[in-house]
């Protein structure tokens, strides 16, 4: 297995190009160059899995990169790429490098979501209880889908609010916003029209969201955040086969109702 480089700890040496990252394409912007009369090139806003942020930026018509302007939102490989210091006043993001993508970069596109490899997952029941300092950082996780609610005409966007839980009966709101409120209505209404009772989603780069309460503990729930949150329902990862058997031994409506296995 390759090991990566995380976006925030980049440094500045022309000398280095050894760098392997393994980011979101969190959004990708056409420009043209007005001094060659010529383009379209591409900037890439990546996101890793820790939700830094940082901007690639590709020159040429480079065979390696030919199509990937139509894939934002999937995630990549990036291998042999140059860092560059971001011009101030003009970075698309707060990082203060950016990344030059040339001939020799390589870049493959990745399914983080069927790869146990991608994810690092947190116990509903353990998440009130994180490190404030970890709490900074997108998590994973994964829970039986219940109290679904659509707000697709809210003022404020479309969202889909729900809760999941464990099967050891703890429970935690979860908030997805935007285009992604679409897509997870959509899915969960697919595995619906099946006659699926209890579906599974799995959880990837949702960030925690925390408010006070002057009557009792914080009141805490999981939002994506950005575009770069994704989800999955019953992905083929052996930690939800063995999550979905935990659920079948000691859930009693499981135990009745069943619960959806992998796909």
């Amino acid at each position: 297995m390759a090991e990566y480089n995380k976006l925030s700890k980049v440094t500045y040496n022309p000398k280095v190009r050894s760098w392997r990252f393994r980011v979101k394409l969190h959004r990708i912007y056409p420009f043209y160059s007005y001094v060659t009369n010529s383009g379209p090139y591409y900037n890439y806003i990546l996101a890793d899995e820790d939700g830094y942020k940082m901007e690639m930026t590709t020159y040429g018509d480079y065979e390696n990169f030919r199509g990937l302007e139509r894939e934002e939102g999937r995630w990549v490989e990036i291998f042999v790429v140059e860092v560059e210091r971001a011009i101030p006043c003009f970075q698309p993001t707060s990082s203060p490098f950016r990344l030059n993508a040339t001939r020799c970069t390589q870049v493959r596109i990745i399914e983080p979501l069927n790869n146990r490899l991608f994810f690092d997952f947190k116990s509903i029941h353990a998440i009130p209880h994180m490190h404030w300092r970890d709490l900074r950082y997108p998590i994973d996780t994964m829970g039986v889908v219940f109290n679904t609610e659509a707000h697709l005409d809210a003022p404020t966007g479309p969202r889909m609010e729900f809760y999941i839980r464990d099967n050891i009966d703890h429970q935690i709101k979860c908030v997805v916003t935007g285009n992604q409120a679409y897509a997870f209505r959509d899915g969960l209404d697919h595995m619906s029209a099946e006659g699926r009772r209890q579906v599974i989603v799995v959880l990837k780069m949702w960030r925690v969201r925390e408010s006070m309460s002057y009557f009792g503990p914080p009141d805490i729930w999981l939002e994506t955040e950005g575009g770069f949150a994704d989800f999955r329902f019953n992905p083929r990862l052996p930690e939800v086969e063995e999550f979905r058997q935990s659920l079948l031994n000691s859930d009693p409506y499981v135990q009745k109702y069943g619960v959806e296995g992998l796909l």
